[in-house]
């Protein structure tokens, strides 16, 4: 398991002191601000204002790989795929990210959670996101930064911090309220329960899986402190180890603010469900429960 080497979350006044005397380091923030119901609105906000310096991810086009009907709908985005991306931005092995979103942390939480099972751990979320560097007076600009150099990263992925349908299929027996194994559902309490489903042609969730909705993880638009945070997890845990955890939501994005609120909680990475509901259910062979 990878332990991250930075804390997860970073203030935005520190990240405003910090860019301020960034000659002595470098830095890339990273916008990836989305809507799910409209996913051409994050790229419009991003051009009209943005945090000085910023590149813009898109949650389909940056930060998912292609869709093959099986794999989810925001499937991984390939290795090399991954690497290209990452160079194009600029993306050295000493290179400090941060990332920010305005939804409360999702999105830039994919793209923290990308990055560590790429193998650069010097990341961090904005907490707050958005909001937070505007109430922290941080400045605004709608011009695109100039291109940074490209870079020669390269991306070493940890596949022990992935799992497939397949995978995730052998758990079954082992989940549960007795079971050694706890897969933990980020979607919403109604989605878990198969009701207002509108993003996955099925409703319902996983047999034996947990609910514990990412927006939990938030108190007035930022993250818990980790002593409570941790407090949670542990009573959902209920004695496992945290090794026990696979992470899953509809697609395998809002579960990267699970896997975030952890870290910040003390905890190394554990594993992701990538496919997640949005995978389970495109196979007919997979049960339901509601």
């Amino acid at each position: 398991m990878i332990s991250p080497s930075l804390p997860p979350l970073i203030q935005a006044q520190a990240l405003r002191e910090a860019l301020a005397a960034s000659a002595t380091q470098d830095w890339l923030v990273v916008d990836c601000r989305f809507a799910l119901a409209d996913p051409a609105a994050g790229r419009a906000q991003y051009t009209a204002g943005h945090v000085p310096g910023a590149v813009y991810a898109h949650l389909d086009d940056d930060l998912s790989g292609p869709k093959s009907g099986r794999n989810g709908r925001h499937p991984l985005p390939e290795p090399t795929v991954w690497q290209t991306t990452l160079r194009r931005w600029g993306v050295e092995p000493h290179t400090r990210v941060v990332a920010y979103d305005d939804a409360g942390g999702p999105f830039a939480a994919r793209l923290w959670w990308l990055l560590h099972w790429a193998g650069h751990t010097q990341v961090q979320v904005l907490d707050g996101g958005w909001s937070a560097w505007l109430q922290a007076g941080g400045a605004v600009e709608a011009q695109a930064p100039a291109p940074r150099p490209g870079s020669a990263l390269r991306v070493t992925p940890d596949a022990t911090l992935v799992l497939d349908t397949d995978d995730v299929r052998a758990l079954l027996p082992d989940l549960g309220p007795a079971g050694g194994q706890m897969l933990l559902d980020a979607r919403s309490p109604d989605r878990f329960r198969g009701e207002n489903e509108t993003l996955d042609p099925v409703g319902g969730h996983i047999p034996g899986a947990t609910n514990r909705f990412f927006q939990l993880n938030l108190a007035e638009g930022r993250f818990k402190p980790a002593a409570q945070l941790r407090a949670e997890f542990e009573a959902l845990l209920a004695g496992r180890p945290a090794e026990a955890i696979v992470h899953q939501c509809g697609s395998g994005v809002t579960a990267c603010h699970n896997l975030l609120a952890m870290a910040h909680a003390g905890w190394p990475l554990t594993r992701l469900y990538a496919g997640s509901w949005s995978a389970w259910c495109a196979d007919p062979g997979c049960p339901v429960a509601r």
